[in-house]
């Protein structure tokens, strides 16, 4: 798919999770997220950033933090926290739309927003379900790839196989289930384990986090 056919999915993604966050009172905000040390309302936060910068800006915080990517990270997403969890909504709101994007591929973009998503809904007990068109692309995408999370390297030896879409890559001890545990499995999260089957679960486990 081209840029110009993925930007929509990103958007899409990006307003569903803004309206499962409606509504949601502050001490829900405060829920641990599945990414480590951060709640749902800082993961909120570092994908309002993540929509924020482009590349000369993005450079800018890198260089600033003396290539201490973490550093940068924590940075950005202070930035865009607000006084309130209402606020960091209302940040996130305004960038639905936006194609403003560090120098990674536009598929890492929707990568985050699925992945992301995810993070936040699965302690809130919030569900959504994404076209699998979307999540066969996003699974590809991180097959192929360590760019941004270490993903590829993290199924090395495995055949990941989805039984609710069209998604398959790899050779070696089989791991099945849905495309969104695939994905949330490549990336590290261990929460996503228990939905998926097959003698590779064992190996991811011990790749996780």
């Amino acid at each position: 798919m081209t840029k110009s056919e993925i930007w929509p999915l990103v958007h899409a993604e990006r307003a569903a999770l803004a309206g499962d966050l409606a509504g949601l009172d502050d001490a829900r905000w405060a829920t641990p997220s599945l990414c480590a040390g951060l709640t749902v309302r800082e993961v909120l936060a570092h994908l309002t950033a993540g929509a924020s910068l482009g590349p000369v800006r993005w450079m800018a915080g890198v260089l600033r933090k003396r290539f201490d990517f973490d550093a940068m990270v924590a940075y950005r997403l202070a930035q865009q926290l607000g006084a309130s969890p209402q606020e960091t909504l209302d940040r996130f709101r305004r960038v639905v739309t936006s194609t403003v994007k560090a120098p990674i591929p536009v598929e890492a973009v929707l990568g985050e927003a699925i992945v992301h998503g995810a993070d936040i809904r699965r302690p809130l007990g919030l569900g959504h379900e994404s076209p699998i068109a979307t999540l066969t692309l996003v699974a590809d995408y991180y097959a192929g790839s360590d760019m941004v999370v270490e993903a590829k390297g993290r199924i090395g030896g495995l055949r990941l196989q989805a039984d609710d879409g069209g998604f398959a890559t790899g050779s070696g001890a089989l791991v099945t289930g849905p495309t969104l545990a695939l994905i949330m499995a490549m990336t590290g999260r261990a929460a996503f384990l228990d939905d998926l089957d097959g003698p590779g679960v064992a190996t991811l486990r011990d790749r996780s986090g």
